[in-house]
């Protein structure tokens, strides 16, 4: 129903600069336009004849999502070093962004002036195509791309550029990002801007349904090579007894085609049927949620395509080894030492999760394809859904990938058996996971490496900039046979469940250097947020003793004194030397490897 909403906004654009009203003639005639009828006025809710796409999603002044808690990782997924004594509960406990009161505005121009807004037949769409970020920053989908550049249109007459983000796994849709403008916030409720081409963003286009990040929400789905449908969703109650899976028409909160018991639901996956066969067969879209037992469904941005699987949009002509996976924002100062690095010792191919980065992170993925190395960036815009994130790696690229390692761009697997070693070879990681057939996940401890007296970023970067680190080891990651991770994708980002049948084994012949303190310039933007669903954003007062954290440290995100002195207790520089010999000068820059 996108389509059908943006071709209105842009009649009322037409209408504003004098043309004829196409919405009133496509009523009067009911013509078709394109690949099928504009508008039926028996299909939209409420009997309206034209624009019912506008309806607002409108909550009365005592409105409150029903409680949920998402079902906290069970003690056996976390080693005795990483269990919390009180498992943060972030959805429940970290602050939320507090939206201004309920008044009913006058209806947009596409409405009867006559329609109740308050009443409760008329807040009947729970979907929507747009969301609300931390920040006043709007996310919208749109299924075609407006033009090179776009605008966000807030009722009102406000805009404000809009940033393309690519387009989304699963539903294939694009995705931008725009900022809502002072006046557009005062208008409540809040309302979802129009996507229009830069050129036609003068008009006042009415809002739209806007969903709000900090409450319960569907945000995407993936089809399944075997024809499973996961849905990703936030403030799912595992506690009420069961999840269903709802399959419903666009656009139409109450035109449900087909419910299911889930078959697993966990965290902020659930697991799905697909919807009958003869839905299947149609080329059509269907928006898909989740509700637990007794309450209602959650709201969605997720939507189904029939007969197109995720896994199958990514493989390659044959399935690699060993692959890697991460996640990213602004760092890509330091994706390319992490990737030629891990390609050189036995990484065929890289997956990336942009959450929504803004620095020149495309520009650096294009010049480390160039050379020849594998990369596929899926954006991935969703706010602390690192969890789920994995999750969707681990399910949507069985087919092109037999082993994953999950780690992030500061990690580095390493083993001190390769120093003898006079150039690096793929053989090296492969050494890791030749193992028994039963074996499903291979663990490797976490060393964590100290600022080692820089004051800035390293020129040739991390492996040879920072050479002591921590006694203490507090983490491990792993490398996931993923044909063995089980159906749930349950995970603590460090590590899997795995199937019946499959065990995990620790590797200590390799360890993983975690280049986490660096120096304070690079270390201070850990404050600003923290990507994983079941840790606390540094900057709030909980979950203080957290081994996420820094010691002694706090909250404020203030440069200590010592910082570049701290956390030195052993000194380790086996792999900046084995780096300096297999790479010169290092890999931090270009240019910065001797040829």
């Amino acid at each position: 129903m996108a389509h059908h909403r943006r071709r209105s906004c842009l009649r009322r654009v037409a209408t504003i600069a004098g043309g004829v009203s196409a919405g009133l003639l496509l009523l009067a005639g009911g013509h078709t336009y394109a690949h099928g009828q504009l508008f039926s006025p028996g299909l939209l809710p409420l009997g309206l004849g034209g624009g019912a796409d506008c309806l607002p999603s409108f909550a009365p002044p005592s409105f409150a999502p029903p409680p949920f808690a998402l079902s906290p990782l069970p003690p056996y997924l976390l080693s005795e070093a990483e269990a919390e004594a009180e498992a943060p509960q972030p959805e429940a406990n970290l602050p939320r962004r507090l939206l201004p009161g309920h008044r009913s505005p006058p209806p947009p121009p596409c409405l009867p002036s006559n329609l109740n807004l308050d009443s409760e037949a008329d807040r009947s769409h729970d979907d929507a195509d747009a969301v609300l970020l931390p920040d006043w920053e709007v996310l919208l989908l749109a299924d075609a791309e407006p033009g090179s550049k776009a605008t966000c249109a807030f009722q009102g007459g406000a805009s404000s550029p809009a940033r393309a983000l690519g387009r989304l796994p699963g539903s294939g849709r694009h995705a931008y990002v725009c900022p809502m403008p002072e006046p557009a916030r005062s208008i409540q409720p809040l309302q979802a801007p129009v996507l229009l081409p830069t050129s036609a963003a003068s008009a006042d286009c009415p809002g739209h349904a806007l969903l709000n990040w900090t409450d319960r929400i569907a945000f995407s789905s993936a089809t399944l090579d075997n024809g499973d449908v996961l849905v990703f969703a936030k403030g799912v109650n595992h506690a009420a007894g069961g999840v269903q899976c709802i399959y419903r028409h666009c656009g139409d909160a109450h035109g449900v085609v087909a419910s299911f018991p889930a078959i697993t639901s966990v965290q902020q996956v659930t697991r799905c049927p697909p919807p009958p066969m003869h839905l299947n067969s149609r080329n059509t879209e269907l928006r898909i949620t989740v509700s637990a037992t007794g309450e209602d469904p959650i709201p969605s941005l997720a939507t189904y395509r029939p007969q197109q699987s995720e896994s199958g949009l990514l493989l390659t002509p044959e399935k690699n080894l060993i692959c890697a996976c991460t996640m990213v924002h602004n760092v890509s100062k330091f994706l390319r030492e992490w990737v030629l690095y891990h390609a050189a010792v036995g990484v065929d191919h890289f997956f990336l999760y942009d959450n929504g980065s803004l620095d020149d992170f495309a520009d650096q993925v294009a010049q480390l394809r160039s050379t020849g190395i594998k990369i596929s960036t899926v954006p991935w815009p969703w706010i602390k859904m690192q969890e789920a994130g994995f999750s969707h790696s681990a399910a949507t690229h069985q087919s092109s990938c037999k082993w994953m390692a999950f780690i992030d761009v500061d990690e580095f697997i390493f083993s001190p058996n390769w120093s003898g070693y006079e150039q690096p070879s793929k053989a090296m990681l492969q050494a890791l996971v030749s193992v028994d057939p039963d074996v499903g996940q291979v663990y490797l401890w976490c060393f964590d490496f100290a600022p080692s007296g820089q004051t800035s970023h390293p020129q040739e970067g991390v492996i040879q900039g920072y050479t002591c680190r921590r006694k203490q080891i507090l983490r491990h990651k792993s490398l996931v046979r993923l044909d063995a991770v089980d159906h749930s994708l349950e995970n603590a980002i460090h590590h899997f469940t795995l199937k019946a049948g499959f065990k995990s084994i620790w590797n200590f012949q390799a360890r993983v250097n975690h280049y986490k303190y660096q120096a304070w310039t690079e270390f201070k933007s850990k404050f600003k947020r923290r990507v994983s669903a079941y840790v606390a954003d540094w900057r709030d007062p909980i979950n203080l003793e957290s081994a996420d954290r820094a010691p002694g440290l706090g909250v404020d995100g203030v440069e200590p004194v010592d910082w570049a002195q701290r956390y030195c207790d052993i000194k380790d520089n086996l792999l900046q030397q084995l780096s300096r010999r297999w790479f010169g000068n290092g890999l931090g820059s270009p240019g910065s490897q001797d040829t």
